[in-house]
């Protein structure tokens, strides 16, 4: 109920980007690290307390394998972790549905902004461009965190979500200045043409976009050191039986560049 009441509350040219932010991107080992989630504009978020019924997935994935996050309802942060081994982990979070629906003006600017031309063109081609819209949405969230010493050992790996972000290279073992390459997958499939966009916290005026290439793949140089968030939007229109005109599937990938 409460991520409905923030997307019908968003602001008329966006819909809210979705993170996973852990209390710290560079524990020792076996330090409890606090899992927060959070959603918002600008890489700027609202908390959003753990809530069981909108998870599919909360996960952690590192060389020991996939274990779930506990947590405790209506907790913030959402879950706790306390790795053992040292290397980069992943943090995974995946939610059912969620639904909302918005005015012709503010739905036609949404998915303007967040490069979804296809989308426009197809209420276009349906008669629907002065219609309100009904729109099932749901969260494929990553984060990299490095443990110990042996930050460097590991890296990115795909953990199955229906959109999902994936680091070509390990973050902690490149630095500002780098190039990093993601692949943007929908299905498990690469993913073409899609808007991806590379936001450093405290510096979102300075927000990078590009789109995918065929294979899915998309390039930023990362110029500064930070927390960094990658974010894509993918719509599609809803199977039958969903109860929405429009399915979305928001990803999101957060991690720490190190200082060259």
């Amino acid at each position: 109920m409460t991520w409905l009441v923030l997307a019908s509350t968003a602001s008329p040219a966006t819909g809210h980007d979705f993170w996973i932010e852990p209390s710290t991107f560079r524990p020792r080992v076996g330090q409890p690290v606090g899992i927060g989630l959070r959603v918002g504009d600008q890489f700027k978020g609202q908390t959003v307390a753990r809530t069981p019924d909108r998870i599919v997935k909360f996960i952690s994935v590192g060389a020991g394998g996939e274990t779930s996050i506990p947590g405790r309802a209506g907790a913030d942060p959402a879950g706790l972790v306390r790795l053992t081994m040292r290397g980069t982990h992943v943090l995974g979070y995946r939610s059912n549905h969620a639904f909302t629906e918005m005015e012709a003006v503010r739905f036609e600017e949404y998915l303007e902004e967040k490069g979804l031309e296809k989308i426009l063109a197809r209420r276009k081609e349906l008669g629907q461009t002065d219609k309100k819209a009904r729109e099932a949405y749901s969260r494929c969230s990553k984060s990299l965190i490095g443990v110990g010493d042996g930050a460097g050992e590991g890296g990115d790996r795909v953990i199955g979500f229906t959109l999902e972000i994936v680091s070509e290279s390990n973050p902690y073992e490149e630095a500002a200045g780098s190039e990093l390459a993601f692949r943007l997958a929908y299905e498990g499939k690469p993913l073409q043409g899609a808007l991806v966009t590379a936001t450093r916290r405290g510096a979102a005026d300075q927000k990078l976009s590009a789109r995918t290439d065929a294979a899915g793949l998309v390039r930023f140089t990362l110029g500064e050191a930070g927390i960094w968030l990658i974010a894509c939007v993918h719509m599609v229109e809803a199977p039958q039986g969903l109860d929405a005109e429009w399915e979305s599937h928001w990803a999101s990938l957060t991690f720490e560049l190190p200082a060259a």
